[in-house]
């Protein structure tokens, strides 16, 4: 009888109070009873007044957390209408009850009763801290929510290790949103008018208008600031709610949220069309999804600098869409099975790349248009980077299910239970584009779920803090849509009111909770530090939570910028790269030449050649000038296509040329017989000596060499020492132990000696071998090949093309023998290798990547201006004015790769 007495005083109390704010819940009216609290509201405009609030030990409440329970809140203690509240359970936690990490506080758990008897009650969550921090989080849903949001979770996308913000002080809450359902893709309960309505958001305000008021109840106080924390549907739930009461909050973290709700279900719907149009012709299984990606990447990932798995360089990649679509083409358009796509699958990749763009109607907000998902520019819905597919058949059920595409599951639903509330709607039927009979319910649905409004100023005026973050990969809730909002509010609030109250951060390589890249950062720090301190956020930094990543870092870039590799230094640390906001078109290349030009050098097999390169045509001519495998004078030609970076494809057998820096050519030529490429090298500027007395001063040095020795009896690889002297004599030196690299002695016992003369109508050096015992000479000798010294920024590069017998012929490529420091050889490498093969290799620091076989780098080993790398990719390179030569190690199988630095 006490308890009920009691409990009746507390809701009397609870009635005066809420008769003294409006029913708001956020005013500063005092418990009946108790005196005014001194702190200001979460509704107040003074954020800048107020300190940095330090968690106080254990608080005395006024009304004990048992006393809670069957507590009865009236309806008319809500800001929105309902059935009025009830308290179901209210239950101390102890700080040391088994199993918790949350620390002690008071457990409640509640409902809100309908309006409408046929709709359900909303289930809410509250927990209040033992020893509170006088602020309080309201956590948001996810997907077509129906679980509860019970407020323990931690930070989305925060820091390993840091606790929940329970665990940190803060009062949390959440609710399901006002239905209940064991899947988040459940949308049968938008068929109720008021399900639907809780689901838009006022299932939002009167959580949070009865989480309040036990707050109050329970500390006698007001929190002194409130925040709201969500992340996609609890994204666009933080949105919706500063758009719709703007004075509840004080900063608000939205991560990937489905604001344009409607447009990314109607998209959705596009997506299953395209698909599953005339017998399912558009479907893309797992192993067709999974070559677009790989294309992508290999197209994509060199465009930021670094080749890290992640597409960074996003519209940069976008200008790349037709040609890489083009490449994926089955030949004549029909599907020839898993290597490329059908003109009918091509369309629906492109149906998931593209906006939807709405003519003939609006949707809330003068909303007509919905973000694309970046397939063509990072994003994953196959694989092991994500969750989510197109499905594993090419006919869907009605209704879809898990086994059909991820993205038509949820458009489906939204469909037959949102709009039509046909539950045996075909919505394979319901065009996106005009909706027919429905496009006035299509608006209808939107204005209830949509949190599209850019009028933020209300929320911006009293001092309210945003930060905004969505993935660039995401395959759930296009990123552009965010960008499109994101934009329009600075067309509406202003660039200033933006800048003062709103950070926007987009992520290359992240997914909806998935992708190569998940970032962990501390959000709420930030906001904290924002609302309460007044330093407003600016280039964070991100630390990767993918497994097979886990600590890898990159600066959290404000958009429109992202990260680009400054070059050097290690990939994975965010010091070295910048936030930039060039989006450059990647077929464009300054280093191709401007007119016609030759390029001279040489091939793996020894051949010397030169290249025509006519820009205005993209064509080139690569012509024979020695050989012992053809005849001189053959021509090869054809026609070079832009893959980006500077990069262009060929028709010498998969070859592909790259224009580097300097005047630098690296590419191939197909091999006199069979279906390979002999990789080459060629310099549009050489060094000709064609005074007398013939003077090599300006290039001579001593050098370090790598190369390939191929004929009738093999194939080995080739590492030595070489002193090019004044004369224009040369000395290769072996080690005697390993028959490699070694530091140059003119007493070298393994030595192969010589020299070179100029020929002009070559523009190169013949060269001519001489006894390895005598002395330096330059007359006599054996005709063995040739030498083209390239020119790059004015230092040698010189080439050695051995032509000694079919028996031995190859090439070697000269750095100078001095120290290589870790930094100098930093980038990425257009390689190709004796094998016939193109890939990249990326050097940065002591780490190498070639072809994906990542290895650590030890520099100066064996001696200086050699790197060596591990057991990852065993063997050494050298560099010379952004050329470079790797050799395999003795024992592997013989391997010259040859690059160019992009």
């Amino acid at each position: 009888m006490r308890l009920s007495r009691f409990r009746t005083f507390i809701a009397f109390g609870l009635a005066l109070l809420l008769s003294a704010c409006g029913g708001g819940g956020g005013g500063n009216a005092g418990f009946a009873g108790f005196s005014n609290p001194p702190a200001s509201s979460p509704g107040s405009s003074d954020t800048d007044t107020d300190p940095p609030v330090t968690p106080p030990g254990p608080i005395t409440p006024r009304v004990a957390c048992a006393s809670l329970a069957g507590m009865s809140l009236a309806a008319a203690q809500i800001g929105l209408a309902t059935g009025g509240a009830t308290v179901n359970s209210a239950v101390e936690v102890a700080a040391n009850e088994p199993g918790n990490v949350l620390g002690a506080h008071c457990r409640v758990r509640g409902s809100i009763q309908p309006v409408d008897p046929n709709a359900l009650a909303i289930n809410f969550a509250v927990n209040l801290p033992q020893q509170w921090n006088q602020k309080v989080i309201h956590f948001g849903g996810g997907g077509f929510n129906g679980r509860l949001i019970d407020g323990t979770e931690t930070i989305r996308f925060g820091p390993p290790g840091k606790p929940a913000p329970l665990a940190l002080g803060y009062a949390t809450f959440g609710d399901d949103s006002g239905h209940q359902s064991s899947s988040i893709t459940d949308g049968r309960f938008a068929a109720n008018d008021e399900a639907l309505a809780n689901y838009g958001g006022q299932s939002l305000k009167k959580t949070h208008d009865a989480a309040l008021l036990l707050v109050r109840a329970h500390y006698g106080s007001e929190p002194k600031k409130a925040y709201f924390l969500g992340t996609s549907t609890g994204g666009r739930d933080a949105l919706a709610y500063i758009q719709r009461w703007p004075g509840d909050y004080d900063g608000v973290i939205a991560n990937e949220p489905a604001l344009n709700y409607s447009g990314t279900r109607l998209s959705n719907v596009a997506v299953g069309r395209a698909l599953y149009a005339n017998g399912g012709a558009g479907w893309v299984n797992v192993a067709k999804t999974l070559l677009v990606q790989r294309t992508v990447l290999q197209a994509c990932d060199r465009l930021d600098g670094a080749i890290d798995g992640i597409v960074s360089n996003v519209e940069s990649c976008r200008q790349l869409n037709t040609q890489i679509l083009a490449s994926l083409r089955c030949s004549g358009g029909t599907d020839n099975g898993d290597g490329c796509l059908s003109d009918p699958q091509l369309a629906s990749i492109r149906a998931i790349e593209s906006p939807l763009v709405f003519t003939s109607y609006a949707l809330a907000n003068g909303v007509r248009r919905a973000g694309g998902y970046n397939i063509l520019e990072g994003a994953l819905v196959a694989g092991p980077y994500t969750t989510r597919d197109l499905g594993s058949r090419p006919v869907p059920a009605n209704p879809a299910t898990s086994a059909d595409a991820n993205m038509y599951v949820t458009g489906d639903q939204w469909v037959k239970f949102f709009v039509t509330r046909i539950e045996a709607f075909d919505s394979l039927g319901f065009d996106p584009f005009d909706p027919g009979p429905y496009a006035a319910r299509v608006t209808e649905v939107s204005a209830i779920t949509d949190a599209t409004n850019p009028q933020l100023g209300p929320f911006l005026s009293r001092g309210g803090r945003l930060i905004l973050l969505h993935g660039l990969a995401d395959e759930v809730i296009s990123p552009n849509s965010t960008i499109d909002y994101y934009q329009q509010l600075i067309a509406t609030v202003g660039q200033d009111a933006v800048d003062r109250g709103v950070r926007f951060y987009t992520v290359p390589g992240m997914g909806h909770g998935t992708g190569v890249f998940i970032p962990a950062w501390d959000s709420l720090a930030a906001l904290e530090g924002w609302v309460e301190g007044g330093l407003a956020p600016a280039t964070g930094v991100a630390m990767d939570s993918v497994a097979g990543s886990f600590g890898r870092t990159r600066p959290l870039c404000q958009f429109p910028a992202w990260p680009k590799y400054r070059g050097s230094g290690s990939l994975d640390a965010a010091i070295n790269y910048s936030c930039v906001q060039e989006a450059g078109d990647p077929l464009a290349c300054p280093n191709l030449p401007a007119a016609a030009t030759h390029y001279k050098g040489g091939n793996s097999s020894g051949e010397e050649l030169d290249v025509l390169v006519d820009p205005s045509m993209m064509a080139y001519t690569v012509t024979i000038d020695a050989s012992l495998q053809r005849a001189a004078g053959t021509q090869r030609s054809g026609t070079l296509i832009a893959q980006g970076n500077c990069s262009y494809g060929s028709t010498e057998n998969g070859a592909v040329f790259s224009f580097a820096a300097g005047g630098v050519l690296q590419g191939g030529v197909a091999a006199p017989a069979g279906s390979s490429f002999l990789p080459l090298v060629a310099f549009r500027n050489t060094f000709e000596n064609a005074a007398t007395p013939t003077v090599f001063n300006p290039v001579a040095n001593i050098f370090n060499a790598v190369g390939v020795q191929q004929g009738t009896g093999g194939t080995s690889a080739h590492a030595a020492a070489v002193r090019l002297r004044n004369a224009g004599t040369f000395q290769y030196c072996r080690d005697p132990v390993t028959g490699r690299f070694m530091t140059y002695d003119p007493n070298c016992t393994q030595t192969e000696k010589g020299y070179i003369s100029w020929t002009a109508a070559r523009g190169a050096f013949d060269v001519h071998t001489t006894s390895p015992t005598g002395g330096a000479t330059t007359t006599g000798g054996t005709l063995s090949g040739s030498m083209v010294i390239g020119l790059v920024n004015g230092a040698a590069v010189p080439l050695h093309l051995v032509r000694e017998s079919t028996a031995n012929q190859g090439m070697r490529l000269l750095a100078i023998q001095q120290s290589l420091a870790p930094g100098a050889a930093d980038g990425v490498y257009a390689v190709a290798s004796v094998q016939g093969e193109t890939r990249e290799a990326t050097v940065a620091g002591s780490s190498f990547n070639l072809g994906g076989a990542a290895a650590a780098l030890g520099y100066d080993t064996p001696v200086v201006g050699v790197v060596q790398a591990d057991a990852g990719r065993p063997g050494n390179f050298i560099f010379n004015q952004g050329v470079l030569g790797f050799v395999s190690t003795s024992g592997s199988n013989a391997a010259l790769e040859l690059g160019v630095r992009h």
